[in-house]
């Protein structure tokens, strides 16, 4: 069976990317899956950031559709419609070489044009993004008015389009499955990691650990405002944040002007399960997670985690006051609260440790890889 993958690039280094290539590398090779990943804005000079399968072909079709946002609205309009012409065309041309049998489109990028083609492939959009409307629509950025008036149709459009041409979309959770109430076909699939876990925290370390992209949707910003009071009280803790993005030079000027201490933010690499392993403690700050694949590795080396209950991934992995604790969206005082009784009670780290591993069983890659080999062989 030929399957085919359409991703914007493989070449970050962000949880969506590491997850997608170890599925496609599971399904190459244990189940011996003709499998194709096309990337669409990464450039063939432009290595991958996670290794790739040798059994895998990859086809990079370096298509600058950013630049559309260079432009303003309404102009943007006509150049996203231009860009988007293109898109199909040069997409069409690469899929109808391949004569794939399932096409999966992955997160949001493009979804509702790869939904559009006329072709004999079954359509699978798997859906890494919880993003809400609202949560969109609502997010402190400058827009226009012509945009602030657009986007609401835009997103309804889009959305709408892939409710009703895709056979199967493949949420996270149930949280995000309701969203998509008028869709033919929803399945849940949880992710997978197949990080090998080698050492476990011993809960002995004075250490907090955060790890994702330095982008307004993780929150890091409000993490830092957090560590300010805990920072305080417990000197000898330490939180080490790993990720890069756009937001690193503001997060290092709002600690530097603000003379927060014991918090270091770090370059991504490539042995973060050692820095589990080294941390006692695991802290997502997110306004909003598709499945947080950061809460999933910290569960499985034995981390206890404290996380907003965003929509809509840690109440998927967190069982709240067993293996974590669970926080109110927005509730900066109580998270606080429960990250500062974690720091002050060893045994209760230790018994919250013993819990997640335990907990982590559940996320089997087996059982999970065998709920995608049995959606790829049933008709919907």
């Amino acid at each position: 069976m030929k399957i085919t993958y359409v991703i914007q690039s493989l070449a970050f280094k962000g949880g969506t990317e590491r997850v997608i290539t170890e599925k496609m590398n599971y399904l190459a090779d244990y189940y011996n899956y003709d499998i194709t990943i096309i990337t669409c804005n990464q450039p063939p000079t432009e290595p991958n950031y996670f290794p790739l399968s040798d059994k895998i072909n990859q086809i990079n079709l370096d298509i600058h559709d950013y630049s559309v946002y260079n432009y303003k609205y309404p102009s943007r309009v006509w150049k996203k419609w231009a860009a988007n012409s293109y898109f199909k065309k040069t997409i069409k041309k690469a899929i109808h070489r391949i004569n794939p049998d399932i096409i999966i489109g992955v997160g949001h990028y493009k979804a509702d044009l790869i939904c559009t083609f006329h072709k004999k492939a079954r359509i699978i959009i798997e859906c890494h993004d919880a993003r809400s409307l609202k949560t969109i629509l609502t997010h402190k950025t400058k827009r226009s008015i012509v945009s602030k008036l657009y986007m609401p149709y835009h997103r309804w459009r889009y959305f709408r389009t892939i409710e009703r041409y895709a056979d199967t979309i493949v949420t996270l959770t149930d949280g995000a499955k309701e969203r998509w109430n008028k869709a033919r076909n929803v399945i849940i699939i949880p992710n997978i990691s197949t990080m090998p876990v080698s050492h476990y925290s011993t809960g002995d370390s004075k250490r907090i650990i955060a790890i994702g992209r330095l982008r307004w949707e993780k929150g890091f910003e409000r993490l830092i405002d957090i560590w300010k009071s805990v920072s305080v009280k417990y000197p000898n803790w330490q939180l080490d944040i790993y990720g890069e993005g756009e937001l690193k030079d503001q997060l290092i000027h709002k600690i530097d002007s603000e003379n927060i201490l014991n918090i270091v933010l770090h370059e991504p690499t490539q042995d973060i399960e050692k820095e589990y392993a080294n941390s006692s403690i695991c802290v997502v700050t997110s306004y909003f997670e598709g499945f947080s694949l950061v809460l999933l590795e910290a569960i499985r080396h034995g981390l206890p985690c404290v996380a907003f209950d965003c929509p809509y991934g840690p109440s998927s992995i967190i069982q709240d006051g067993i293996c974590g604790y669970l926080v109110e969206e927005g509730d900066n005082a109580d998270f606080i609260k429960k990250l500062c009784t974690l720091i002050e009670d060893e045994q209760l780290r230790k018994q919250m440790s013993s819990a997640a591993l335990e907990h982590s069983k559940e996320f089997n890659t087996d059982s999970i890889m065998e709920r995608w080999n049995k959606l790829f062989c049933t008709n919907p």
